[in-house]
């Protein structure tokens, strides 16, 4: 099948072709002064606003398979981490730029749809594309995304105020993209997975929620934005490795420790239908499994009843998960007071 303009691969359309391509389907943003087409791209901050600037990578067979991301909600999820990094400091999304090194065999329906996913996420979450970068690559795509927003220096959080006694908090429900990740890859512990799709307590709406949450993470903007505003956080971050070791940069920074109960930490319905097929509730997906891109964030106990109100009104549910302590461990109980011996903290680069 030929691609729009009778192209139907990159090789025929060129390098420049492909930007242009792109550029006639990005619109402008707020402060955006001069977007695609120029050496540099030329921004303008809302006044008395400071720039919060992130980066991600992506690489193909290590963040993702072409065989299990279609190429719409590869776009969306591409800039949805990184607006999530964004989220986790309060911030307000507003730039975007996009890198990809493209393998030669890759068709350009496939960047077609890709780049329709991702304007896609951005004109959701208010973010203009202002530039980027292409090259070819001999071992599979790789997709960088920088993001810039911004903020009232005042309304800026960090992962380093968390204070001895704080609650620890998390955003909606854990796990569901980790165990999503290991339905698809077949098993769990070595165990075949059940056949969902045919367990009555288990329908295959709940496997599509957790296929969902992997492939399609909604980034809570929203919520962070709410968060800042209220005056009531003292740290966040946001959960791409894990609760146990995102958690533990917030403890890191801002020398404290931690405990967490595990049997508080929020699981959905799909997940738990999900995984009682297995010989052993998978808690440490919940934990360490990575890929959630909730918001976990500290509070003092008195704003309890504050912060859950707050989320509500965000559309989102937050639950206590620990405790901020003043010893430099992360610890992890479960409702009895003994110590739950998990396996990993959390996925990492280079392990």
């Amino acid at each position: 099948m030929m691609s729009k303009a009778g192209y139907k691969n990159l090789s025929n359309l060129g390098e420049f072709g492909f930007i242009d391509r792109i550029a006639a389907r990005v619109s402008g943003g707020p402060g955006v002064i001069t977007g695609i087409g120029d050496d540099a791209a030329v921004t303008a901050l809302t006044p008395g606003m400071q720039l919060l600037t992130s980066t991600d990578m992506l690489l193909e067979d290590v963040h993702f398979r072409r065989s299990w991301h279609d190429p719409y909600h590869l776009g969306r999820k591409s800039l949805a981490v990184s607006i999530s990094d964004i989220a986790a400091m309060g911030g307000i999304p507003r730039w975007s730029l996009l890198s990809l090194a493209i393998p030669s065999d890759l068709p350009l329906d496939f960047l077609d749809e890709f780049i329709r996913g991702y304007l896609a996420m951005a004109t959701e979450q208010g973010v203009a594309l202002i530039g980027g970068d292409t090259c070819s690559s001999r071992s599979g795509l790789v997709i960088s995304v920088t993001i810039m927003g911004e903020q009232l220096p005042d309304l800026i959080l960090r992962r380093s105020g968390a204070a001895p006694g704080d609650d620890i908090w998390v955003t909606d429900t854990l796990g569901d993209a980790a165990l999503g990740l290991k339905l698809l890859e077949g098993g769990l512990d070595s165990a075949q997975p059940p056949n969902i799709a045919q367990k009555p307590d288990c329908p295959l709406i709940g496997v599509e929620g957790l296929l969902s949450r992997l492939l399609d993470p909604t980034p809570r903007t929203v919520a962070g934005q709410a968060l800042a505003g209220s005056g009531l956080v003292s740290a966040m971050i946001d959960i791409s490795d894990g609760v146990l070791a995102d958690y533990g940069h917030i403890a890191r920074l801002s020398a404290v420790g931690g405990s967490i109960n595990l049997e508080a930490l929020p699981l959905s319905p799909a997940f738990c239908s999900a995984a009682a097929g297995f010989d052993s509730f998978p808690y440490q997906l919940a934990l360490s499994g990575g890929e959630d891109y909730e918001l976990c964030f500290t509070s003092p106990p008195r704003y309890r009843e504050n912060i859950a109100d707050l989320l509500k009104k965000c559309g989102v549910d937050g639950t206590p998960v620990g405790i901020v302590t003043s010893s430099p461990e992360v610890k992890v109980f479960l409702a009895d007071g003994a110590e739950f011996a998990h396996k990993t903290e959390g996925f990492t680069h280079f392990a």
